[in-house]
Formats: structure tokens, C-alpha cells, sequence
């Protein structure tokens, strides 16, 4: 018998970590034309906020943006600390080019 090194054909992966990044990172749903932050509305997607998203409302992007709509072109945003009489915040809307984005 001969003294051969063995070698592992070249096709066959080796099982050295990748850098390649993980699927659950890579796959983010589509944002929808209108999504709002209250989670009893029914234009409220759980799925779009396990990521972090953003907001340009013309062309500034704005933090306390409650509700949104691509395709009427406003937003909805807290009137300071104004609450109704059941506690919720008043909401005041802006109106402009919207723009939401995955950060």
C-alpha cells in the first residue's frame, strides 16, 4: 500500500464560517403605502417594525412620525403634549413628499 496524502475533492464546501450575511437580515418586507405606529389600527404591520425604518417628510427625516402615507403625501405627528380625553395624543398632519426607508 502506498503512502498517498487524502485530500478533499475540490467541489466539496469546506466548513470554514462565511461572511456572508444571515438570511432573517436580508429579507425585510416591503414597506406599505401607509403604516401607522398604533398597533390597534388596522394599518399597523407588526413585521415592518422588527426592523428599524425611517421617514423623510421633504426631504428631512423626522422621528415622531405616528402615521404615514406614501401615496396622499402626509404624515401624522403629535401636537406637543396635547392628549384627548382619553389619553391618546392629538395628531396634527403635515403634509408633503414622503419618503420611508429601511435604515
Amino acid at each position: 500500500m502506498t503512502d498517498t496524502p487524502t485530500t478533499a475533492p475540490a467541489n466539496v464546501p469546506s466548513a470554514q464560517p462565511t461572511t456572508e450575511p444571515t438570511t432573517a437580515a436580508t429579507e425585510r418586507p416591503a414597506l406599505p403605502d401607509r403604516l401607522s405606529v398604533d398597533p390597534r389600527s388596522q394599518h399597523h404591520m407588526r413585521a415592518v417594525f422588527a426592523h428599524e425604518i425611517g421617514i423623510r417628510l421633504n426631504g428631512q427625516e423626522r422621528t415622531n412620525i405616528e402615521e404615514y402615507c406614501i401615496s396622499e403625501r402626509w404624515v401624522k405627528v403629535p401636537a406637543g403634549k396635547t392628549v384627548d380625553r382619553k389619553g391618546k395624543p392629538l395628531m396634527i398632519t403635515l403634509k408633503g413628499t414622503v419618503e420611508a426607508f429601511y435604515k
